[in-house]
């Protein structure tokens, strides 16, 4: 006696434009999980060879003490980090925070980013977190948040633009200076 089931029966569909969109934005979270895992708790150190820093406006003050330098993100395709970069210096620029140079600068605090985009052709997320590090690679600060964007086929980064990076700039410059005021 064999078992045999009719195509309709118990067959569950993850066809649906919903569920993919769940598993996405799952897969995504759990990327991001894995990037912070990942990290040593080691301060910075300098890699020789040429490094792609951010491309971050700003001077260190040394009369205002505190100062920021933002390590090269990862997770985003170069073009993606350098134009968000540009948004953090303005922004930074607009909340009184300082900026410092990556390549050279000494700095108060280091921030590491990590970025991962998703999507699908009518929509997509932009998943980031910002890591605050002190001189000895303490995490001091988590800013994480996510980001919607347009849809786009094939890379979801396509459908990242300067809105959405202005406000992942925005936010995480205030949440920065709410730290700073605490």
């Amino acid at each position: 006696m064999t078992n045999t089931l009719k195509p309709d029966q118990f067959m569950l569909s993850f066809s649906s434009q919903k569920t993919l969109s769940v598993l996405r934005n799952f897969a995504g979270l759990l990327l991001l999980g894995v990037v912070a895992a990942c990290q040593s708790g080691q301060p910075p150190t300098p890699v020789s060879g040429p490094v792609s820093a951010p491309s971050i406006a700003g001077q260190a003050d040394a009369e205002s003490g505190v100062t920021f330098a933002f390590e090269p993100f990862t997770g985003a395709p170069g073009n993606i980090a350098d134009e968000l970069s540009e948004y953090i210096g303005r922004e930074a620029r607009k909340q009184d925070i300082t900026l410092v140079r990556r390549v050279g600068a000494a700095a108060t605090y280091r921030v590491n980013g990590y970025l991962a985009a998703t999507g699908q052709r009518s929509n997509g997320t932009v998943f980031y977190v910002f890591d605050i590090v002190d001189s000895n690679g303490s995490r001091l600060k988590r800013i994480s948040g996510t980001e919607s964007t347009g849809g786009a086929s094939g890379d979801p980064w396509q459908a990242v633009n300067s809105s959405t990076l202005s406000r992942i700039a925005t936010r995480s410059m205030v949440e920065i200076e709410a730290w700073l005021n605490r």
